[in-house]
């Protein structure tokens, strides 16, 4: 007799019953919804019964509003209408202080969240927004490096007394030479650089050179300067796509130096583009007093000094000694100067620069202090034929202000448009990106195209879905039956763990889903062909069942193990939409697996196990 242990069937209900509640989520799908988040206020609780209130008098009528945290609400919508009437009508009401952002709410029930189920996230081709593929210019922080330890070497040779000729550095800036007056002295200097760069430089001299000694970063430094610059830029984009307010956004490393950020329903793709690629930074300079503007204008600029033209073309002399740079901002709020009502940046400042901020700012009091406003842009010029990517950097001196008290840590900019003191406020608190990005590929997804997706993708899954189903009725009769019910639970139980797992569902996750939805019944196809074998051998049925399972699962194993093999290369060596494929092919090969095997043989167990049968229906 064939029978499956009590222990067993009680599991395999067990595991059943938890598929079913993870898949669930998925069957309820999402309300339009806007998310409201803030750094600058705290709401209190009664901020849901405004917003309603206030939303109502415009005839808009949103179906919930929960306060999430003190700095976090969420508003659904029976349509997208309401959605995008609201979130233009609260920008109004609230101010630049609060960020905007359209979403989708799942409308899962709370007895399922409480279990923590909650459904697939869809990927930007399913939900619709924008891709940006980001290259990383590493190569001007190598350059920035070396530029470093120029100075250091200036430093460490006047130290240690060490007379030199010259320090220069390459054009692409991997590599400093320096001059010495003869052999000996320059002997002297590379021991003692060798000592101190060990590991970082390769400082190495020409015996045809004898005055002249090389110095260039070892392949480890280099390496490490071109990951750290990659992932300090996706952190950087991370916080700037959190002050966007992007529900479920996507920034990765793709490759050696490019990076891909996904922003579901986000349409507005200049904006974004705005934000993400900006590379701004701030330093406060002092007015030079101390020599003549008109002077500078015929091209006498005084050595420590640079002209600068303000907001109304006036020309400005200004000291190049920094006392602050944006390094040391940690906070920035966008809003109103108090006296005036202009459009103002309130600034936090912390970390190693603020002492010399306080002392500069008390022994220069009385005397006028200029912010600069420094952005890189990416511009593309045709040379030759062939477009040549080239860096500018824009300096735009955006107020100048009288000191007349000392400042502290919080202080105020002002000299601003309203957009712009937003902008400004933003990329201050997400920080200054390490290296120059440029966009090199673009892609917007409509949410209209999205829905298409998604219609098109279940359709695929339900008419492959239904002709497996009545292949296996046609070709195996009864036994094709119980290989359904297996198939329907192993499309159950990969559903489940993907929404467990938090997988992003993409168009190839559900071309995925569909090649295991026709992969799935391989095993049940061998362990029926096998048990049809023992019968016509003469087998008893008990026994053909028996021998049918134990046979086929080798087979079965070796034939899923080499696809589950390709899988985990295409996770490891693919990107973006390859591994989405590849994570829910894998998912798929072991879900079938599991209810090929072990659930089809508890029900044949349970069906005729126990009972004396002369002949199965298995389409003999």
């Amino acid at each position: 007799m064939n029978r499956t242990p009590s222990w067993k069937l009680g599991l395999l209900v067990i595991v059943l019953l938890a598929g079913l509640i993870y898949s669930l989520p998925n069957l309820f799908g999402e309300d339009p919804a806007l998310q409201l988040s803030t750094q600058a206020v705290k709401w209190e609780p009664t901020i849901a019964q405004d917003l309603s209130t206030t939303l109502a008098k415009d005839n808009i009528h949103p179906k919930a509003v929960d306060l999430e945290s003190d700095q976090s609400l969420l508003i659904r919508f029976q349509n997208t209408e309401d959605q995008i009437k609201a979130r233009d009508l609260l920008k109004q009401h609230l101010g630049d202080k609060v960020t905007a952002a359209l979403n989708l709410a799942p409308m899962t029930p709370k007895w399922l969240t409480w279990l923590g189920a909650h459904p697939m996230k869809l990927g930007l081709d399913l939900r619709g927004g924008v891709h940006f593929l980001m290259e990383v210019d590493v190569d001007s922080a190598v350059k920035r490096r070396m530029e470093g330890y120029l100075g250091e070497f200036r430093t460490e040779l006047k130290n240690q007394k060490i007379r030199y000729s010259s320090i220069t550095a390459t054009n692409d800036g991997t590599m400093l030479t320096v001059m010495f007056p003869d052999k000996a002295i320059r002997d002297q200097a590379e021991l003692g650089l060798k000592k101190l760069f060990t590991g970082e430089l390769e400082v190495v001299s020409k015996q045809e050179l004898n005055t002249q000694l090389s110095a260039k970063l070892t392949q480890k430094t280099l390496q490490e300067i071109r990951n750290n610059t990659v992932e300090q830029t996706i952190i950087t984009l991370r916080n700037r796509v959190n002050e966007l307010g992007v529900a479920e956004a996507v920034v990765q490393r793709q490759g050696l130096n490019h990076v891909v950020v996904e922003l579901p329903g986000i349409q507005d793709t200049a904006r974004a583009k705005d934000i993400l690629g900006k590379t701004a930074t701030l330093e406060f300079l002092l007015r030079d007093d101390d020599n003549d503007v008109s002077g500078a204008l015929q091209g006498k600029i005084p050595p420590g000094s640079k002209l600068y033209r303000d907001r109304h073309e006036r020309p400005v002399l200004m000291k190049k000694r920094v006392i602050l740079t944006g390094e040391s901002i940690t906070g920035a709020v966008a809003g109103a100067d108090s006296r005036d009502g202009r459009p103002s940046v309130s600034v936090h400042v912390s970390g190693a620069g603020l002492n010399n901020w306080k002392k500069a700012t008390k022994e220069n009091r009385g005397k006028d202090m200029g912010v600069v406003y420094i952005e890189t842009k990416i511009t593309h010029e045709n040379i030759d034929g062939q477009e040549v990517k080239k860096q500018r950097l824009e300096e735009t001196l955006i107020s100048v202000a009288t000191i007349n008290e000392p400042l502290g840590s919080r202080f105020q900019i002002t000299g601003l448009s309203a957009a712009e003191a937003q902008n400004l406020a933003l990329l201050l608190r997400a920080g200054a990106l390490p290296a120059t990005i440029s966009i090199v590929e673009e892609r917007t997804v409509g949410p209209s195209l999205g829905q298409e997706n998604i219609r098109l993708g279940i359709l695929s899954i339900e008419v492959g879905m239904g002709l497996v189903i009545l292949a296996m009725l046609v070709y195996y009769s009864f036994f094709g039956l119980i290989a359904n019910a297996a198939l329907l639970i192993n499309l159950i139980l990969l559903v489940a763990v993907c929404s467990l797992i938090g997988v992003t569902l993409t168009l190839p996750g559900i071309a995925g889903m569909i090649l295991t939805v026709g992969m799935a019944v391989d095993a049940n196809v061998l362990i029926f062909e096998r048990i049809r074998e023992e019968l016509r051998h003469g087998l008893s049925v008990h026994a053909s069942i028996h021998s049918g399972f134990e046979r086929a699962l080798a087979t079965i194993i070796d034939s899923n193990l080499t696809t589950l093999i390709v899988g985990i290369i295409l996770f490891s060596v693919g990107s973006g939409p390859i591994k989405g494929f590849a994570i829910v092919l894998c998912i798929g090969i072991l879900t079938s697996m599991l209810t090929s095997v072990t659930y089809t043989r508890a029900i044949v167990n349970l069906l005729y196990g126990s009972r004396h049968v002369e002949k199965l229906p298995i389409g003999m």
